[in-house]
């Protein structure tokens, strides 16, 4: 069976069982705490432990996932095994409320014995020492007698406290020829389920709802059903590493395998990242990405190949998983041109940080490169430490990362000796000419701009090389600035046809709009650049401002008039939204603000945009921000006759194009005042 027909039947299975089949929700979480979607119950999350409402009984669903930052980190083992991967895709099914371990372990047996027709005798189970109900279903429904173990195997948690229960796995045995346990019997199913409530004391309670997760990896069911040992050996990863050879001009060989798993791997993780909004950058996500890229840029290398590779690749991504993936189709020119912007900056500084290695390699004593060479590779060409020991255990030399850790250290210090902050530096520039920003509404206008400025590790400086991490202003710009709580447009600048800034999010200091990000090409002072937004970010950001109004609209019909907005925050993941209430929102109360929210988007209300005077918009009843000071001329948002509000942000035309709107938490975070963050538009689907 190929992936296609391996998702269909999972699908078509689950629904013929009455799950309602959910599209995969983006690789960018709604929880702050994760970088990417680990695996498949991240959207759910809050469904899971209690926090929010269930909006189906049953769910089942193909979830897109990425591990390869934080403690969810398998980067370093891809390549050098048939197992490990970055992205990858998990196989659900939900149970929320609803069916408990009878329908999860009758379900999950019927599917792998009866329609994939897997022998039963391959298989083992485990549940946990504690389940005596699921090891009882698994004698009635399989025969089996499962091997009982204890919580490190077989217990799932969210936490110290609150919900968690038993799990019981399903392992496949790949055959005898594999000596090592793990690699012999491979999970290929696991059941979740969530039927406690654990407190501090560690005292287990029934949950009112016991709930159903589970999960299954795409990739190993591939290699199962295809009868290969290594997933790479699958048809998808096989069509990927042709296109690779046809690319690199070089046919895979039992050494240069590693490197093609590792392109073909990385191919999905960036491309897929990228295509749900992640910029390469030099933090969080936009790190692990980049970091992603190069690494498979230097693999390609090691083939022998020079120029963009990704970029190059991506419309064979494309082809291989676009229909199951509408939007790595929908955003493939925006992809390729990000990917290819990427190389290119990576190329030159990956000769020049070469040219110095060369340079140095032949001076190393005891097989280490000094820490502070590493640092300079770091400092000067934008090297990271990983890449540098990369390429130097292929010749087996060691780096002394103690010694970089401390230059490192040193050129921070000096660094706060010199500046005393991006913001004071800005201020500090008083004949620099402001921001003509007139035309951040209008996001679809590219237009010609004169870099006045430019800001490099706390100095300005009239030009600046690719590679670097900068700050520009600009004469005039289309792009909107952080303020009023909502968060600053990314985009690129760009000149004679090329891209020589990512902008990873421009920001407001006075009445200067500062462009921060990556160059790609050389940038003095004096320069035209034009300026290209995200419009899809853009987009997105609209759409969650305008819900924020519905929001408040919503919470005072729900509560009351009384209730006042105490701050926010609008960026295109989701919304965060202060009120003033004295207690804790009931369960029907969230519920019935998320149904008119979504009822007043669902009557496609014309949402006007105005500029007035102050005492025009007083008059006409526009709500204005608790303690917020506001000019004699002001923007005024009305939606429909149901919100009207003073707001200089960005903001959709009709209520229809916000799509969905999801609450998802709402607490407390001082006396009188709750908060309530909330998915809106392609986050909420």
């Amino acid at each position: 069976m190929t992936y296609d027909e391996i998702r269909k039947v999972f699908l078509d299975f689950f629904e013929s069982k009455g799950h309602k089949i959910v599209p995969s929700a983006s690789l960018i979480p709604n929880d702050p705490t994760l970088l990417f979607t680990v695996a498949g119950m991240v959207p759910w999350k809050g469904i899971l432990q209690g926090t929010e409402p269930a909006f189906a009984p049953r769910v089942a669903d193909v979830q897109k996932c990425i591990r390869a930052g934080g403690k969810h980190n398998d980067l370093d083992e891809v390549g050098f095994d048939g197992r490990h991967h970055t992205f990858f895709e998990m196989l659900g099914n939900w149970s929320f409320g609803d069916y408990f371990k009878d329908g999860a372990i009758e379900m999950s047996w019927e599917l792998l014995t009866q329609v994939l027709k897997l022998d039963p005798a391959r298989m083992r189970v485990t549940t946990h020492i504690s389940d005596e109900e699921s090891t009882e279903i698994w004698r009635r429904v399989a025969g089996k007698e499962a091997i009982r173990l204890g919580d490190k195997d077989n217990w799932w948690s969210a936490g110290d406290t609150g919900p968690c229960g038993p799990c019981t796995e399903i392992f496949y045995d790949f055959g005898a020829e594999f000596e090592n346990e793990d690699d012999r019997w491979v999970e290929i199913w696991n059941d979740v389920f969530m039927q406690y409530d654990r407190d501090a004391n560690g005292n287990l309670t029934p949950l009112p709802k016991q709930n159903v997760d589970t999960g299954a990896g795409l990739e190993r069911w591939a290699a199962l059903l295809q009868d290969k040992v290594d997933n790479y050996d699958t048809d998808l990863f096989v069509n990927l590493i042709h296109a690779t050879e046809d690319i690199v001009g070089v046919k895979k060989t039992p050494e240069n395998t590693p490197s093609f798993k590792v392109i073909a791997d990385h191919l999905r993780a960036v491309g897929f990242a990228i295509a749900d909004g992640v910029i390469p950058s030099n933090t969080d996500r936009g790190y692990v990405i980049r970091r992603i890229l190069r690494r498979a840029m230097r693999h390609g290398q090691m083939l022998g190949h020079r120029g963009v590779l990704l970029s190059k690749l991506y419309p064979a991504l494309v082809a291989e998983m676009g229909h199951a993936y509408p939007e790595l189709g929908r955003e493939e020119k925006r992809v390729v041109e990000i990917i290819q912007n990427e190389e290119n900056a990576f190329a030159d500084m990956l000769q020049n940080g070469i040219k110095l290695l060369d340079n140095e390699i032949p001076k190393i004593q005891n097989g280490i490169l000094p820490g502070e060479i590493a640092f300079k590779l770091f400092d000067t060409y934008g090297f990271p430490l990983d890449l540098t020991q990369m390429i130097l255990g292929e010749k087996n030399i060691s780096v002394d990362v103690a010694g970089f850790e401390r230059a490192m250290s040193e050129q921070k210090e000096r660094s706060r000796a010199n500046t005393k902050g991006t913001r004071t530096l800005w201020e500090s520039q008083t004949e620099l000419p402001g921001t003509d920003d007139s035309s951040k509404y209008a996001p679809d206008n590219t237009m010609a701009s004169r870099v006045l400025a430019i800001l490099r590790n706390g100095e300005f400086v009239p030009s600046a090389a690719s590679g670097d991490e900068v700050e520009v202003a600009l004469d005039k710009t289309n792009f909107y600035g952080t303020q009023g709580g909502q968060v600053g447009d990314s985009g690129e600048l760009v000149a004679d046809n090329k891209t020589v800034m990512n902008v990873a999010e421009a920001t407001r200091v006075d009445n200067i709009v500062i462009h921060k990000g990556v160059l790609t090409a050389e940038l003095n002072v004096g320069d035209i650049v034009y300026t290209k937004i995200n419009t899809a970010t853009r987009q997105q950001t609209a759409r969650a401002h305008t819900a924020t109004h519905l929001l408040q609209a919503a919470l005072r019909h729900v509560l009351n008039e009384d209730v006042e907005q105490r701050g926010s925050k609008v960026s295109p993941d989701a919304v965060r939204f202060d009120f003033s209430f004295g207690r804790a929102m009931t369960d029907a109360e969230k519920q019935a603000t998320e149904d008119l929210i979504n009822k007043w988007i669902s009557e496609n209300m014309p949402v006007s945009h105005e500029e007035m005077s102050l005492d025009a918009a007083k008059q006409r009843g526009a709500m204005a921000l608790f303690g917020e000071k506001y000019g004699d001329v002001v923007k005024v948002i009305t939606a429909g006759d149901i919100s009207c509000e003073l707001c200089g942000g960005t903001h959709v035309y009709n209520t229809g194009e916000i799509l969905h709107a999801h609450i998802n938490k709402e607490k407390s975070i001082s006396s009188g005042v709750r908060r309530i963050t909330m998915s809106v538009g392609t986050m909420a689907e």
